[in-house]
């Protein structure tokens, strides 16, 4: 991102209150990423293995945690938390949206908290309870009986509440459930989330999903996990705390997958996971076992040579 006018060096410093080495005068025209950045950005670094990484970028301001040399050249900005000042420079010059002459459609006993804002296009079904400061993007959807707590960030054309995916026999169950998401979660663009059949679904607080993440009714997500793209979650599973499934990962019904367990892209998770291990493939195994596994599994053409012989 580039800013609208060349700013200094220490006026950057004064809008994020930190110490800067370098020349007064010193240019910033923008901030980027360590992957993304040229002349004139400013970057960011809290990790000391990656001191180098970002020290020897294209940046030539960097936020960073601790003082050291600064290469020629460059600047520092020494900061006791570089990722909280990078991300307030950067909604400082490009803050978020707000709705404009906004129309949206809202049914009976409607509660909406204080400084939620609430974009065009969005329909919100009947005895909806929606906290404050929220943020609700273009053509969501939330059904009748939804739960939102506080701060929660919901992107465009995500629908909350929709029926059970539950048939006998191509009967279908009559769903009466809702659909609770606590405070701080967000929701990327085009996810979904049935309500309970009788029950709540719920999404614990400070969880966040990327796009297209689907959940099934009566599922229990838990406090500050992060799915990827794409993940898909059957009914009436159990998701523990801290837990992370990265793009396209599959989980069938009525599972618990413990607290802080990893399961990597495309895995297939069949059966309940132990909390605290890293898994992968489909089935899910954990992470070092599949690996033993697919190491002797490369080495058998070389076996079955040597036993032809």
């Amino acid at each position: 991102m580039k800013f609208p006018k060349n700013y200094s060096l220490s006026e950057i410093a004064d809008l994020i209150q930190a110490k800067f080495i370098g020349p007064t005068d010193f240019l910033v025209t923008g901030l980027n990423e360590i992957h993304m950045v040229e002349s004139g950005d400013i970057t960011f670094v809290n990790v000391e293995k990656y001191y180098a990484k970002a020290l020897g970028s294209a940046a030539t301001t960097i936020i960073i945690d601790k003082q050291v040399e600064c290469p020629e050249g460059k600047t520092l900005l020494v900061s006791e938390d570089p990722f909280r000042d990078y991300t307030f420079l950067a909604k400082y010059f490009r803050p978020t949206p707000l709705p404009v002459n906004t129309r949206f459609d809202k049914g009976e006993n409607v509660r909406i908290g204080d400084g939620t804002n609430i974009h065009h296009g969005v329909v919100i079904g009947n005895n909806v309870q929606i906290g404050k400061n929220c943020l609700i993007y273009p053509n969501v959807v939330i059904y009748d009986e939804t739960i939102i707590g506080d701060n929660v960030i919901i992107h465009a054309n995500s629908s909350i509440g929709s029926d059970a995916f539950y048939y006998s026999n191509f009967n279908k169950m009559h769903t009466c459930g809702r659909v609770v998401l606590h405070d701080w979660v967000e929701l990327g663009a085009n996810c979904s989330i049935d309500r309970g059949v009788s029950g709540d679904t719920v999404i614990g607080a400070y969880t966040k999903f990327d796009n297209q993440v689907h959940i099934g009714h009566d599922t229990i997500v838990g406090e500050r996990c992060i799915f990827a793209a794409q993940v898909a979650i059957a009914g009436v599973t159990k998701v523990e705390d801290n837990v992370i499934l990265w793009g396209k990962v599959g989980v069938t019904k009525d599972i618990v997958i413990g607290k802080g367990a990893v399961v990597m892209a495309t895995s297939g998770v069949s059966k309940s996971l132990e909390g605290g291990k890293v898994y992968f493939g489909s089935p899910a195994k954990e992470n070092r076992k599949i690996l033993r596994e697919m190491a002797a599994l490369a080495r058998l053409p070389e076996i079955i040579s040597k036993l032809g012989k």
